[in-house]
């Protein structure tokens, strides 16, 4: 059974955790602004094949940057999972009258509200130097995608913290995923200028639907039709969470 008050009580203490972590706050945002700043700055001027007419870079590089902050800050919310391990504070949780997976529910609900506070607070970084929304609806309508962006990706990092017993070894483990998943999503560039081989690699990735979705909503150009995008980062969304709980359901305490 699904226990509310739990999942309320973890997802309360997620953003407590957050608030109170100002560097952390300060840190996850750094990284998607210096991108913001250097990169949208510096290749305002040129022309990029494949970003489609009238769009300069900086209105497409933001919905990359948007989707790379949720993936790093999702992916990363496993790193919780480990440190409650070190300090035992999994153990108590894990002894309480509660399902497992309420336990992951409660996670999962604290990291995409901390995840979109982060990728609302870029949003409105961008907009001072110089990205625009094609509509209030659209900008609204990409949450859903925001959502499902950092539910994958929390997923995700769960299945490797339920493997996993070391926070080292967890952060090595993560940047070797993370960034080529990163950079195979189109976030910076379009996935029509890969090679056909790379395409293919590209297709794979959860992400590279995630930012062509919010691409589309945000400044109306994207690779794939808006549908498919949503349909299969939510089917992404529902694999990873199901595998996450398995794992977690069978995974040690200490």
């Amino acid at each position: 059974m699904i226990d509310f008050s739990a999942i309320r009580v973890l997802w309360l203490r997620e953003l407590k955790r957050f608030y109170r972590a100002r560097s952390r706050i300060f840190g996850a945002l750094a990284m998607p602004l210096f991108f913001l700043a250097f990169l949208g700055m510096g290749f305002s001027r040129m022309a990029v094949p494949g970003m489609g007419e009238g769009v300069d870079y900086i209105n497409f590089l933001v919905p990359g940057i948007l989707g790379m902050s949720l993936l790093f800050s999702s992916t990363f919310g496993g790193l919780s999972v480990l440190w409650d391990k070190e300090f035992g504070f999994m153990k108590e949780i894990m002894v309480a009258p509660v399902s497992r997976f309420s336990i992951v529910l409660g996670r999962i609900a604290g990291g995409v509200t901390t995840a979109l506070i982060q990728g609302l607070l870029i949003l409105a970084v961008s907009m001072f130097m110089g990205f625009k929304v094609i509509s209030v609806w659209s900008l609204l309508f990409s949450l859903v995608f925001m959502i499902l962006i950092s539910v994958t990706f929390l997923g995700l990092g769960l299945i490797f913290a339920s493997r996993m017993k070391d926070m080292q070894g967890f952060s090595i483990v993560m940047n070797f995923v993370i960034f080529p998943l990163f950079f195979l999503s189109g976030a910076l560039y379009p996935v029509e200028n890969f090679p056909r081989w790379l395409q293919a690699v590209a297709r794979i990735d959860p992400l590279t639907y995630g930012v062509d979705g919010l691409r589309h909503l945000l400044i109306g150009v994207s690779s794939y039709p808006l549908f498919l995008d949503l349909g299969l980062i939510g089917a992404f969304a529902l694999v990873m969470v199901w595998v996450g709980a398995v794992l977690f359901e069978k995974s040690e305490t200490t």
